[in-house]
């Protein structure tokens, strides 16, 4: 006979409920891998995007020579001079910033928001707009933050080029030296730098990711257009990398000129450089790049958001495996 006092099975999970029963440590390893498997794909992107938004630094478009003029043209020139090395730089960088980055973002996004809900509506399942955007802003600097040093040097690997130079030009031998050589001509201060401009980029990124995700997903069921599926993860991604590009660009620029430069000798913090690059090149050359970024931002937002579904189930599986051993 069964009675209350009883342990009940464990509820099966699907991805809607997976992240809500997902420990912290569980969330930022499932976001972790999930951005993982993403970027392995969306690599070449970034690389274009970098040196897009690097190209013409500082001078006006009269003493500009451009070597990359569009997304596709500069993915062959690459590919041409560099090969799929040149296209694949700071790709081992790049795991480590998701890793930081998404871990912290996919992964507390969900604590954060239902702690809040149940402070401000005693409800940790309550969705208003201002908790979720809230809560995917307090992430993302999170992942910013813990991520920058990831983010400094994978954009310095990415923007080298050993033919076509843009920007300054740094020839790490890979991570390690890269590491090696900030910490000895800048302190380990000089890891975090662009810190600031990081916090700027992630904080409005994420503010809008995970709640257009979301909101794109409840629009789909309530007016029932799509059924439950990867058809329905892939709509809600896609609208979601929209939205965060969009959102993200401006500062997604400032970030890499912070970056790339040695020392303050081009930039003192992200202010300087806004006004600097819209006194010299204009203001839409802060949207260079844009295309490259929201082609790659949209792939990327799909794929991480749609392997995060499943990723969730996977690492929430062996949480509660774990939980029984433990017993």
């Amino acid at each position: 006979m069964t009675t209350k006092f009883q342990e009940q099975p464990a509820v099966p999970a699907t991805p809607a409920t997976a992240a809500r029963q997902l420990s912290p440590a569980g969330g930022f390893i499932s976001g972790g891998l999930a951005a993982c498997f993403a970027v392995t794909v969306t690599n070449p992107l970034e690389v274009v995007k970098t040196r897009l938004q690097l190209q013409g630094e500082l001078a006006s478009k009269s003493q500009v020579k451009r070597v990359y003029t569009g997304v596709f043209q500069a993915l062959g020139v690459i590919a041409k001079n560099e090969g799929i090395r040149g296209l694949q730089r700071g790709l081992l960088t790049a795991y480590s910033y998701q890793i930081a980055l998404n871990g912290c973002r996919l992964g507390f996004y969900e604590p954060i928001r239902q702690t809040l809900n149940e402070i401000f509506y005693s409800d940790r399942q309550a969705n208003t707009v201002a908790v979720n955007v809230f809560s995917g802003a307090a992430s993302g600097i999170m992942g910013g933050l813990l991520g920058s040093p990831f983010f400094l040097v994978k954009t310095r690997m990415q923007s080298y080029s050993p033919v076509f130079a843009v920007g300054t030009q740094h020839d790490y031998k890979g991570n390690i030296d890269a590491f090696r050589k900030i910490v000895k001509q800048s302190g380990f201060r000089g890891l975090m730098k662009g810190a600031d401009a990081a916090i700027l980029r992630t904080g409005a990124g994420s503010s809008v990711q995970l709640p257009i995700y979301n909101a794109s997903k409840r629009f789909i069921e309530r007016h029932d257009l799509i059924s439950e599926g990867p058809r329905k993860h892939l709509v809600a991604s896609a609208a979601s990398g929209v939205g965060v590009c969009c959102v993200m660009h401006v500062f997604d620029t400032i970030l890499t000129r912070s970056y790339n430069q040695t020392g303050n000798q081009l930039y003192k913090n992200p202010l300087d450089c806004f006004i600097k690059i819209v006194r010299t090149e204009g203001f839409f050359a802060l949207y260079k790049g844009f295309f490259a970024h929201l082609l790659r931002i949209g792939p990327h937002t799909v794929l991480t958001l749609t392997a995060l579904e499943q990723t969730n189930l996977l690492v929430l599986r062996v949480e509660r495996s774990l939980e029984s051993k433990a017993k």
